[in-house]
């Protein structure tokens, strides 16, 4: 008689088998242990001068607080960072909005002109900074010509900003685009519902895209707060904070080295903060939904 009992067969993997896929696992946790040390050492290196009382910064001898409460008591070190600051904030601002409007503007362009426009974004992305640079200095040079006036020097600050939005813009929109073309009726279904162009825009579109907007712009952020090569050609009479490190590099000493590393602490911890918040501000969306 045939048994017709449901007893399950285990059949067990060859050691060779259970063997490969145990060293797969070890080489995969391996590596990813090897790129977060990689990507994390200099943050925790950097923190830890920050808190060193060694006004070097090169050890760490004991803790103290006292670069934080000395930060802007160096003056060129605070003007340093408040230019850096400013603009930032404005850049961010300014080429999210750009970015956004422009990304609207392509994404309702036939397909032949769409793809022609984000061939002409992706160009300044995959450019090299020094060549940017160099293209920003010889514009500014000719204005500085034209109107007999030199502006680098005279207007740094704008030349700066320029400068920043210009480069920022195409990340916003690169950003902003694969959000924008999951769904290209959105504009057209809120027209047939009596909103007007405005509000089709601002209650419809930009709230439906708001995850890749606040990507472009911390995006923008993070290429304008730390960006060195186009801010030292267009910006001649101002520092921002990386151009100041370079420029006093061989001359830190009493505890500027430190300062450096305190405001690139707090800085650092505002950023995770806030992308934690966002992440489990939008984890909590879904889960609602």
């Amino acid at each position: 008689m045939m048994n017709e009992s449901n007893e399950r067969i285990v059949v067990k993997k060859p050691l060779s088998m259970q063997a490969k896929k145990y060293s797969g696992k070890v080489m995969i946790i391996a590596f990813i242990a090897f790129v977060l040390i990689l990507t994390y050492t200099p943050i925790i290196v950097m923190a830890l001068t920050s808190f060193s009382t060694d006004p070097l910064g090169y050890r760490l001898n004991g803790v103290t607080t006292e670069w934080y409460q000395k930060l802007f008591d160096n003056g060129d070190l605070r003007d340093s960072i408040v230019f850096t600051l400013e603009i930032t904030f404005l850049s961010t601002i300014i080429s999210t909005i750009f970015g956004t409007l422009s990304t609207i503007g392509i994404n309702s362009l036939n397909l032949k002109a769409k793809r022609r426009f984000i061939i002409l974004n992706n160009i300044p992305i995959l450019n090299a900074d020094i060549v940017t640079a160099a293209f920003l200095l010889v514009i500014f040079q000719i204005i500085s010509i034209v109107i007999r006036v030199n502006v680098i020097s005279n207007y740094s600050f704008i030349t700066t900003l320029i400068a920043h939005v210009l480069f920022s813009t195409p990340y916003v929109v690169l950003s902003v685009m694969p959000k924008l073309s999951k769904d290209n009726s959105l504009f057209d279904a809120a027209m047939d519902l009596g909103c007007s162009p405005y509000k089709s825009l601002f209650k419809v579109i930009i709230p439906s895209i708001s995850s890749g907007i606040f990507s472009g712009a911390l995006l923008a952020f993070t290429m304008s707060i730390d960006d060195f090569i186009i801010t030292y050609f267009v910006s001649a009479s101002n520092d921002n904070f990386s151009t100041w490190i370079y420029g006093n590099l061989k001359t830190l000493r009493n505890g500027q080295w430190n300062q450096a590393c305190a405001y690139n602490t707090v800085l650092m911890f505002i950023t995770f903060t806030a992308i934690i918040v966002y992440q489990l501000a939008t984890n909590r969306k879904k889960v609602e939904k």
